[in-house]
């Protein structure tokens, strides 16, 4: 009988915390933490904080993987801190690759608003999810999944992407491995590649050692 009023006070105490402030615009006065920024003070909160005008221009694709990702995170979206939501806009040219990559702290939903885009995530058990995407084509990648994105046309092409999280964190698998300091003797042995790859990618991506 204790648990089931233990748990219910619990959900009451939650509730009653999450309706005490409407919303927590990001303070960058002050550095950020595992929980976020800090709530900027109501009185110096302003109709430009809950605002983004950022994704209305193309980003710069002329780059290694000819993609850009232009994000409205709370880092750049103060407004999104603290709701549990944020956006970004991405950016293929043509043969543009966002390659495998993983947020994770957040759940990611894609939709195509311009050409074409091959798309797909691995779950936990190795199984590839993969489709191509066209002009108002919706996908969901579940958070922390291995996924990827690729134009699969000849022209340009756009997609918005949302986050459940103000912060959804990212990390490139390419970089993760071969943009680091890691020895190529220990990287050579955890990717099974040899030693001429593994020089060659970290050449390619900046990496030492």
């Amino acid at each position: 009988m204790i648990f089931p009023i233990f748990i219910a006070c619990s959900l009451l105490i939650a509730y009653s915390h999450a309706s005490v402030v409407d919303f927590c615009v990001a303070d960058f006065s002050v550095p950020d933490g595992p929980e976020g920024y800090a709530c900027k003070k109501p009185a110096a909160v302003t109709v430009n904080d809950f605002v983004s005008s950022g994704l209305g221009a193309p980003g710069n694709t002329t780059n290694l993987i000819k993609a850009a990702v232009t994000p409205a995170f709370a880092a750049q979206f103060p407004g999104v801190n603290g709701l549990g939501i944020s956006i970004a806009r991405l950016d293929l040219a043509p043969d543009g690759v966002i390659p495998f990559h993983t947020h994770p702290g957040a759940s990611e939903v894609l939709v195509v608003v311009e050409g074409t885009i091959c798309a797909g995530f691995v779950s936990s058990a190795n199984t590839v999810y993969l489709k191509t995407l066209y002009t108002g084509d919706v996908m969901v990648f579940p958070q922390g999944l291995l996924h990827f994105q690729v134009n699969g046309g000849d022209d340009q092409a756009v997609a918005y992407v949302s986050f459940s999280s103000s912060s959804p964190g990212l990390q490139i698998l390419d970089f993760a491995l071969f943009a680091n300091d890691l020895p190529s003797q220990l990287l050579e042995a955890v990717t099974f590649l040899d030693d001429y790859q593994v020089k060659k990618l970290k050449k390619v991506l900046g990496g030492t050692g």
